[in-house]
């Protein structure tokens, strides 16, 4: 028996041209059965295909806002499609009118498929062996939405999301009759649900016109710098040329020789004519101005929408803030279950973030920061940073520091990735020794034991042994521990006095009355961590700060002393909408009492006199009324220098010191006739004193009577020092004696004195073992 087979072509056209007279049945009449026996198969076959199409918002960029004059502004972009929802009313009526001329004249009559030009598409699938054209509106967004919904696709890992992607890819967007046919029985359904408006807006709102840039707003921003509703006829008709063939057809490449400036993007104004011309075919424009705008050239004015933290940092010096807000996201579980769908959130659901930032405040950090510190200095790796918090709430008013950010790989002088104000977990920096800055931990165990700042202490053992410290958590004995101190101090001093002036041995012979691991628990209840996420030292020099820390995280410990003892975690973010208006609340800010009201009120008390007096951050008072507290910090040889000061309405830190290596940096000039000691004067001074006029602060927590304690007649400070002291004396910013506190009232702030040299350090003594790391002869 002889086998007839029929020619490709013609089987092709077969097949087509049944399933076109179909379409035409349902698309005429897609809710009465269909006569014939042939078309009611044909019509069972598609309507047992999947009908529901899950129609989400696209992916949006989302922006990050900071505060200026009292006013928000957008600092920040991330996406991974560069597109902003409009309205249809917020889109140019040219645009629209384009886009059904072009595409599908027939848009406003048709039943979701246009049924000729799918007719018309039979006949050229069948000449050409390929599916082709046809595609309605509605169908084209059917399309986008499906390529949309694959994009957001994520597997296990890279390699597996790139495969569920492409296979996503095939089945949406794959040029065979199975394809076509669903995408057509989603475009019906679409086009039952909503109406043709909104169809329209939407499909304007997903088109892709070019590398990221998607949507008649992002792309009127992108390549003309205004907004879809104020597009003029000839950007309209190049938008709409754009989209048929975004990779081709996009104008930002000028420099391609097919479709570049040199031949006037040939290509774009060959498709932005035919539109025209399309529009003028279908009485939407006149021939006259048809003509006008044909000879009218195409001329981008490519306006970038920065995608990442490069415009914060380039306009607003917010670059290491904006990382950290974007770190906060990608490991807060309020913005998803896993680290891909965090990223995922952040980069398609148009984000609206406010954040904690204060841009005015943030300049003038800025300013004080790069006004003594430069951003790169021969011989040593100088790093600087100043973060302000707000006490009771956690909150990141500002954070700088003295190098430009980056995010190359490669890195110029004097820039950076890294954001030395936080840790590892939100800036890569492993923090930097604290020096004496850490001793208020000592001070409040000190206090929460039942001593008082009134008792006396020795200050005459330089080497210390060891075995003589309690650690009821981990065994310390063994080896000594060499200390010495700035300056010559009397035999024994008051704990208020040595705290005022940072007397190393002084705190060394308090740490002996104590446990260390209590100390290290307590630092912890106030929110210290190391910044490179290992266990705090317990070591005895643990005391003068040899733990890395960061200055944000010193920065919470000290807010939380000004809060009455609680301690709040840092935030950057406020609040976050998604586009659609749906709220997002980011894990708050968790607030704990690390230590009773009394103590911390009484460390504030004893931490005043830092700023007065013989106190080591005298020179550093703005001499204004605000009610303050302050501690200083220095490692060996000042190679980290540090400055914290708050009120009850801020808490501001500054660091100044050795990014990598360890130069001394008491004498090393720095800008303004100050050193590496002395910089951190200058930029407290300045930030304090604009705080205190833009922020201020009330009253002080009340401090303890009984944690005062009763002065004794024979403490001393450095500056009445027995004959029994040795050295050479106190240097000339240090001769005033302090009063022992006897009161509540804080003491009044002098006018501050030119921020002294750095004070001469005398020998230390011989050591039987080698020292540990830290403030050991630092203030």
């Amino acid at each position: 028996m002889r086998v007839v087979r029929w020619p490709g072509a013609l089987l092709m056209f077969v097949v087509m041209s049944v399933l076109a007279g179909m379409l035409v049945a349902v698309a005429v009449t897609p809710a009465v059965a269909v006569a014939g026996e042939g078309t009611s198969g044909a019509v069972a076959f598609f309507e047992d295909l999947p009908s529901y199409l899950d129609v989400q918002t696209p992916q949006q960029v989302s922006s990050v806002y900071a505060t200026k004059g009292g006013k928000q502004v957008k600092i920040a972009s991330f996406y991974a499609e560069n597109r902003t929802n409009v309205t249809a009313d917020q889109m140019a009526d040219t645009l629209k009118q384009a886009a059904i001329d072009t595409e599908d004249p027939r848009y406003y009559d048709e039943g979701g498929i246009d049924v000729l030009g799918t007719l018309r598409g039979v006949a050229a699938t069948v000449v050409g062996g390929d599916v082709q054209g046809g595609s309605s509106i509605t169908q084209q967004y059917v399309k986008n939405v499906l390529v949309q919904q694959c994009e957001e696709l994520t597997g296990k890992d890279q390699a597996a999301t790139a495969k569920k992607v492409e296979a996503c890819y095939e089945d949406a967007a794959g040029v065979t009759p199975q394809r076509k046919l669903q995408e057509m029985r989603y475009a019906i359904a679409v086009n039952k649900k909503y109406s043709k408006d909104d169809i329209l807006t939407g499909y304007l709102n997903i088109v892709g016109l070019g590398g990221r840039v998607y949507g008649a707003e992002a792309g009127a921003e992108y390549y003309f710098g205004v907004h879809a509703k104020d597009l003029s006829l000839v950007q309209s008709a190049t938008l709409v040329a754009i989209l048929n063939n975004p990779s081709n057809l996009r104008i930002d490449v000028p420099g391609d020789k097919a479709n570049g400036q040199a031949n006037g993007y040939a290509l774009t104004k060959e498709r932005r004519d035919y539109v025209l011309r399309r529009m003028q075919a279908h009485g939407s424009i006149t021939k006259a101005e048809m003509t006008k705008a044909i000879a009218t050239p195409v001329t981008p004015k490519i306006t970038e929408t920065a995608n990442g933290c490069s415009t914060a940092a380039t306009n607003y010096d917010a670059g290491y803030f904006c990382d950290y807000v974007r770190d906060q996201v990608l490991q807060d579980p309020a913005f998803g279950k896993t680290a891909a769908a965090r990223i995922a959130t952040l980069d398609t659901k148009g984000l609206q973030i406010h954040t904690s930032l204060d841009l005015d405040l943030q300049g003038q950090a800025q300013t004080a920061l790069s006004t003594y510190v430069p951003a790169t200095m021969a011989g040593v790796d100088v790093g600087g940073s100043n973060v302000t918090v707000e006490p009771g709430t956690g909150r990141i008013m500002s954070m700088v520091q003295n190098t430009s950010y980056t995010q190359g790989d490669n890195a110029a002088a004097g820039s950076t990735a890294v954001d030395y104000s936080a840790d590892s977990g939100y800036g890569n920096s492993g923090g930097f020794q604290t020096g004496s800055t850490y001793k208020v931990f000592t001070l409040a165990e000190w206090l929460a034991t039942g001593h008082t700042l009134s008792e006396s202490v020795s200050t005459t053992e330089h080497t210390f042994q060891n075995s003589e410290f309690t650690n009821s958590c981990q065994n310390v004995s063994g080896g000594t521990w060499p200390v010495a101190n700035a300056e010559s101090v009397p035999a024994s001093m008051t704990v208020q006095a040595a705290t005022v002036e940072s007397i190393n041995t002084a705190f060394g012979a308090m740490g002996k009355q104590l446990d260390l691991c209590k100390i290290a628990q307590l630092a912890q209840s106030m929110g210290i961590h190391r910044a490179d996420g290992g266990a705090l030292g317990q070591t005895p020099s643990s005391i003068l700060g040899v733990n890395e820390l960061s200055p944000i995280d010193l920065a919470e410990a000290y807010a939380g002393f000004a809060n009455g003892g609680v301690v709040c975690t840092p935030t950057a973010i406020d609040s976050v909408t998604e586009s659609d208006g749906t709220k997002i609340t980011p894990t708050p800010s968790s607030c704990t009492q690390g230590v009773s009201a009394d103590v911390a009120g009484t460390v504030d008390y004893a931490l005043q006199g830092v700023l007065s007096g013989s106190g080591t951050a005298a020179s550093a008072n703005p001499g204004d009324s605000v009610p303050k507290f302050a501690k200083t910090g220095t490692t060996d040889g000042d190679v980290q220098n540090w400055l914290v000061a708050s009120s009850t309405k801020y808490t501001n830190a500054t660091w100044i010191g050795n990014v990598q290596g360890s130069v001394s940096l008491a004498n090393w000039p720095f800008l303004q006739g100050t050193t590496g000691y002395s910089a951190k004067f200058g930029v407290g001074k300045s930030m304090m004193a604009y705080l205190d006029r833009t922020v201020g602060g009330d009253a002080l927590p009340t401090p303890s009577q009984a944690m005062i304690g009763q002065a004794s007649h024979s403490s001393q400070s450095s500056q009445s020092q027995s004959s029994a002291s040795s050295g050479s004396g106190a240097s000339q910013a240090d001769q005033s004696t302090p009063t022992t506190p006897t009161q509540t009232a804080a003491p009044a702030a002098p006018a501050a004195p030119a921020a002294p040299a750095a004070p001469a350090e005398p020998a230390a003594p011989a050591a039987t073992a080698a020292p540990a790391a830290g403030d050991q002869n630092g203030k």
